[in-house]
């Protein structure tokens, strides 16, 4: 497995060997030895799995979880494939504010890993694209935010040539700088300290 660090701190990009035959192939998206390579430490413990199931041009997000709890959050594409973007929302991150993506695909099973306090959001290109989520807290509607994709200080890269699909909570999302006005937006040393916290709390061997 290759992984690299992306454009936004904390946050990575992870490339498994992928072992094709007749029968089809085989490729492990999780790693626990390179992530902890890549992160200095074991995954965090999972406390809640999912998978989103999308047509193509469904957008989802941004999404972050308020801190505290915060989130840690692991995604990969089991199926079809999808632009997946980063977004740093850490009020006093180096690179607060900034993006980066990602293809996420079927093929190659990259997989993303966002520390406590980043904002997730992918467009999906194909017909049942399938996104797969490993996430360090369970599900509480109250800690869950969004923030507009289509955010022009953000500009974030939704493909022009595919009619976007939301649901009518993302659709009407307030911007960055809004959310920002709000006081919603996390804490970059306080997110830090959230992801020691998960560090420290798993068990040995990771998970």
């Amino acid at each position: 497995m290759q992984w690299n660090e992306l454009g936004v701190r904390g946050a990575f990009a992870f490339t498994p060997d992928v072992y094709p035959d007749r029968r089809g192939l085989f490729v492990s998206p999780f790693q626990n030895g390179p992530f902890t390579e890549a992160t200095g430490r074991p995954l965090f413990p999972i406390t809640l799995t999912g998978h989103s199931r999308n047509q193509r041009g469904v957008v989802r997000g941004v999404h972050f979880t308020t801190a505290p709890p915060g989130m840690a959050t692991y995604v990969t594409c089991s199926r079809g494939s999808a632009v997946d973007m980063v977004v740093d929302l850490r009020v006093g991150s180096p690179t607060f504010g900034q993006w980066d993506s990602v293809v996420l695909d079927s093929e190659k099973f990259r997989a993303v890993y966002l520390p406590v306090g980043m904002g997730h959001a992918f467009q999906a290109l194909e017909d049942t694209t399938v996104i797969s989520y490993l996430m360090s807290g369970g599900y509480v509607p109250e800690h869950e935010k969004a923030i507009s994709v289509f955010d022009p200080a953000l500009a974030l890269p939704l493909r022009d040539d595919i009619p976007p699909i939301l649901s009518d909570r993302d659709r009407a999302a307030p911007t960055l700088a809004e959310t920002r006005e709000l006081g919603l937006l996390p804490d970059y040393a306080e997110c830090l300290r959230l992801d020691a916290l998960l560090g420290r709390t798993t068990a040995p061997g990771g998970a």
